[in-house]
């Protein structure tokens, strides 16, 4: 039901790219802020939380219960305005289980965020980070030598 899922997608605006998974559990609340691009994978009860522009990149895992929230108030204001601000997933990156990405934040190309990070300010490139607040922990090494 892969196909079915992209086509409903793009019949409410969403640009969905060739290959991409999408999970039967996924949400979002707008899907024409929605990109997503070639062969990427949005996990089950992930919500893309799209009040503004969400900006998935090519072969990119968003894992289980993920959460990127667009959307956030200004404090500052006494009716708390909502604040809509870009989250952008740029390409090869892998967000593992119940990641929270807040608003404004680019995750750099191939990041890998761990399990249960939240991401409040954007993140480099081809890092390996974790924690809450995320931050980097070591290289990642696209082709070199697994952790394991």
């Amino acid at each position: 039901m892969y196909g079915w899922r992209r086509f409903l997608m793009r019949a409410f605006g969403a640009k969905i790219g060739k290959g991409v998974i999408l999970r039967p559990t996924m949400h979002t609340q707008f899907p024409w802020e929605v990109t997503i691009g070639d062969y990427s994978w949005i996990g089950d009860e992930v919500v893309l939380y799209s009040l503004g522009a969400i900006k998935i990149g090519n072969n990119v895992v968003i894992s289980q219960r993920s959460y990127l929230c667009t959307g956030t108030h200004d404090y500052l204001k006494d009716n708390f305005e909502i604040l809509r601000q870009e989250i952008v997933v740029e390409d090869e990156c892998w967000l593992a289980t119940d990641v929270y990405v807040g608003p404004g934040v680019t995750i750099g190309k191939g990041t890998v965020v761990g399990a249960r990070a939240s991401v409040f300010k954007s993140l480099p490139g081809n890092k390996i980070c974790t924690g809450s607040p995320a931050r980097a922990v070591r290289d990642r090494i696209p082709g070199g030598e697994s952790a394991e």
